[in-house]
């Protein structure tokens, strides 16, 4: 066995980080999870364990159906969450559009895996750079093509790290983002 880890659930104690960073004043996070994810469990764990070390209250919510993201954030709003932790989720990644839209409607603050959502007008996004795995996997496709067997190929973990953040959608929401997130940023979105 082979290939390259993506860090989904390593990541998601940062970016519980980054949207306090955002809304500082949050007592309460959501965080939605899809429950059919194989990973859905440490993606929970993680959250919980971050937000219990940061004093925040987490509140989950579900969705592993395109219609129960409307319930979802309804419920968040109910709950008055502060921000949004997305988890790790292809499903999710599927419905970028939906998600993306339902956090501006209901002008939450939202935080995503991948830079894609902050493209399609998403907040901000903190996760591995899908660009700099696919180059990864195609070393690795070269070596395989060339000779090498797969089993002498050890797994390999992302290098490329990357912190997107949409201006745009921050002035929608009224949101001053940070200095110390705009240094940090590699690419702010206008």
């Amino acid at each position: 066995m082979t290939g390259v880890a993506l860090l989904a659930v390593e990541l998601v104690p940062k970016r519980l980080e980054l949207v306090l960073e955002l809304v500082p004043n949050a007592t309460g996070i959501g965080a939605l999870i899809n429950p059919k994810n194989w990973n859905a469990g440490r993606n929970l764990t993680a959250l919980q364990d971050a937000a219990r070390e940061k004093g925040v209250q987490l509140h989950i919510v579900e969705a592993s159906a395109e219609a129960d993201f409307e319930k979802a954030f309804a419920s968040l709003a109910s709950l008055q969450a502060g921000a949004l932790v997305v988890g790790a989720d292809p499903f999710f990644n599927a419905r970028r559009p939906q998600i993306v839209a339902l956090a501006a409607q209901h002008s939450l603050p939202t935080i995503y895996e991948w830079r894609e959502f902050v493209d399609a007008g998403g907040l901000i996004s903190y996760g591995t750079s899908l660009a700099g795995v696919y180059r990864q996997i195609g070393t690795y496709v070269g070596r395989i093509l060339g000779g090498e067997k797969p089993s002498d190929l050890p797994v390999q973990q992302p290098t490329t790290f990357e912190l997107v953040v949409n201006l745009k959608t921050a002035k929608a929401l009224d949101l001053t983002i940070p200095q110390s997130i705009l240094a940090r940023a590699d690419e702010v979105v206008e």
